[in-house]
């Protein structure tokens, strides 16, 4: 009889959390609780980048991993060096989900682009320097347009910017005022120069940087719908009424603007959302993976898409515009999104188990 199959799942902590894991210690429990009752061998993986070495010898001794780390820890370091790790990891024939060379097809701002023309597209632009910034910017900025400016990759609203234009004017020169929004909680809005503004954007440029240019969608009080997914089938969704960048009532105080609201969580049959979820799942999705060459069994496990509303209906079909896409850290998740999850992932275990056993090490 063969063992049991065995799944790490990997998120970040410090060496004394690695140190006490358990399958209980965690945000994870009822997931470990979930393979548990499927016979599937679930353990602990904590991330940090002092014991990469250690975590490598782990990965390489199970047959999978689901990894939970974001891109920018909060000390500001990139998980370029895990990412490295797991590339070793794949190649040794473990499965990792998401694999870091999915992750930088679908998990960064740069999708917006790459997809722009499919449904759920928008008007959105990638700006390679800070130079193009400030004349592409500067240009559709005018008149008093509003346009969001996102890092190429980053997480809970680090490094994504509402700015607006002033009225009434052509291409903005340096000292023109603009408005500013950062993305982060507790954030407040505040009036600039267009100089000024361009400056605050040069750090995102660093280290072969970029960023996206996207256009405001100014039905964006009226909530965002997160898509959840396993594989290509949507398992659940969260709705969440305010978002972060939502402007202050007109006339009032940029500090007015409302306080983001919880996500509530729902499963995958609610009834106003089944054409978003047959759009997605029969058009967009399929669109996405031959737009970006993902093919086989590449699609992440478990994943996101985040979705603003777009222009207000006519004949009653709402219209969505895509945010984002979600990958590196997709957690808290709908509890329907749990048994898809685990029924999933011993698919690929299995998959994965047979082609090492026939000499075959590739993660696709």
């Amino acid at each position: 009889m063969q063992p049991p199959l065995k799944v790490a799942i990997v998120y970040p902590g410090d060496g004394e959390t690695r140190r006490q894991a358990t399958p209980q210690n965690n945000r994870f429990a009822a997931l470990f609780d979930a393979f548990a009752a499927r016979d599937i061998e679930a353990i602990p993986a904590v991330c940090n980048r002092e014991q990469l070495e250690e975590l490598k010898a782990q990965l390489l001794a199970v047959d999978g991993a689901l990894v939970w780390v974001n891109p920018i820890d909060g000390d500001g370091h990139s998980r370029v060096p895990l990412d490295a790790m797991l590339r070793d990891v794949a190649s040794a024939g473990i499965f990792v989900s998401a694999h870091p060379d999915v992750i930088l097809k679908l998990g960064t701002k740069d999708v917006l682009v790459e997809t722009r023309d499919l449904g759920w597209g928008s008007d959105c632009f990638r700006l390679d320097t800070l130079t193009q910034l400030s004349a592409e910017l500067g240009v559709r900025l005018r008149g008093g347009t509003t346009r969001v400016l996102k890092q190429w990759r980053g997480h809970s609203g680090i490094g994504v910017w509402r700015v607006q234009g002033p009225r009434g004017e052509g291409p903005l020169r340096p000292d023109s005022l603009v408005r500013v929004l950062h993305a982060p909680r507790g954030s407040v809005e505040r009036e600039t120069t267009f100089a000024e503004m361009v400056a605050l954007m040069a750090p995102y440029f660093e280290e072969q940087g970029h960023m996206i240019d996207q256009e405001w969608q100014p039905r964006l009080p009226e909530g965002m719908v997160r898509c959840y997914l396993v594989e290509g089938c949507v398992v659940g969704f969260g709705l969440q009424a305010v978002n972060a960048l939502c402007p202050a009532p007109d006339g009032s105080d940029a500090a007015a603007a409302p306080t983001p609201s919880a996500r509530l969580y729902h499963p995958p049959d609610v009834p106003h959302l089944q054409n978003l979820k047959m759009r997605l799942e029969g058009e967009w999705v399929p669109g996405l993976r031959q737009a970006l060459g993902i093919v086989g069994d590449q699609l992440p496990l478990l994943w996101d898409c985040d979705f603003l509303l777009g222009k207000r209906p006519i004949d009653g079909e709402e219209q969505y515009v895509l945010c984002e896409i979600n990958v590196s850290s997709v957690a808290p998740f709908p509890d329907s999104a749990m048994t898809p999850l685990v029924d999933a992932t011993a698919s690929r275990l299995r998959s994965c188990r047979d082609r090492r056993g026939r000499g075959h090490h590739s993660w696709a």
